[in-house]
């Protein structure tokens, strides 16, 4: 696996000359946009780098960019990988170790998440201050990677506390209202039942995903500090619940994204 990775963090470099990103931003479903902020440097696709999965959600474009966000190196995984795709856990966080090997210090992510706090609404914005992992597994499983981190790496303080606060106030500036809270992570691809949602709101979210945990857990081990939004692309509360499409979600993410861009783009100059 550590050839791999420097295999393709050296592929990377030479279609790159060289380029040393700071900050690594995952885009979830519907998230895209982001990147028309970037001054784009160069860009790759997933299909041509070696040992990169490729996306096969149709909402993800499958691009990897490297560029300047605000005047600093950025190196962004337009679409991510899902465990619900057929992927192990191991190639879902591929590229956040590949991130790592090419110099990135901070990762930012986004997802696109039902609403399980009765106090949420439709597109808005939830900043992640804990996570519950209810994949089935994680990438640490195995034989651990010395190279990148510890056997048992500490979780007790996984969403950098010093940046959650920095988006609370960039919000409050802006005169929006940037939620948080719980975010758990399940295997999907379908959404929940009313009793599955009556479930995770018992254990203690507040918005539910398919994605995020993973690459987060990736990230700690290897001691990369974390910001992570969540957008609520519908309720699941049980006076709100409705059947969903894809088309919904892409729309109620359509409607957060300017926000959830000015938020990443003003924390990452403050870094």
């Amino acid at each position: 696996m550590m050839q791999q990775l420097q295999d393709t963090a050296a592929y990377i470099q030479s279609q790159t000359d060289n380029f040393e990103p700071e900050f690594g931003i995952i885009l979830g479903t519907g998230l895209g946009a982001l990147v028309n902020e970037i001054e784009i440097k160069y860009s790759l696709s997933y299909s041509d780098i070696p040992d990169f999965p490729v996306s096969t959600v149709e909402s993800h474009s499958g691009r990897l960019i490297l560029g300047l966000l605000a005047g600093r190196n950025v190196i962004v995984m337009q679409g991510r990988f899902h465990y619900y795709e057929g992927y192990t856990m191991e190639q879902v966080v591929f590229p956040v170790r590949v991130m790592k090997l090419l110099g990135v210090k901070k990762l930012f992510v986004s997802n696109a998440a039902g609403g399980l706090n009765p106090a949420f609404n439709t597109s808005d914005l939830m900043v992640l201050t804990d996570h519950i992992n209810l994949q089935p597994g994680n990438p640490l499983i195995g034989k651990n990677l010395d190279e990148m981190g510890p056997r048992f790496p500490d979780m007790s303080d996984v969403y950098d506390e010093h940046m959650i606060r920095q988006a609370m106030v960039i919000a409050e500036d802006a005169d929006f209202d940037l939620r948080e809270g719980v975010y758990v992570s399940v295997p999907g691809p379908m959404l929940e039942t009313k009793a599955e949602y009556k479930y995770l709101t018992i254990i203690g979210a507040d918005a539910v995903g398919m994605s995020t945990v993973p690459e987060v857990i990736a990230a700690r081990h290897m001691n990369m500090p974390v910001f992570a939004v969540s957008v609520i692309t519908d309720m699941c509360t049980p006076d709100r619940i409705k059947k969903v499409k894809l088309s919904d979600i892409l729309e109620a993410a359509a409607i957060a994204e300017p926000r959830m861009t000015m938020l990443i783009r003003e924390l990452i100059k403050l870094q």
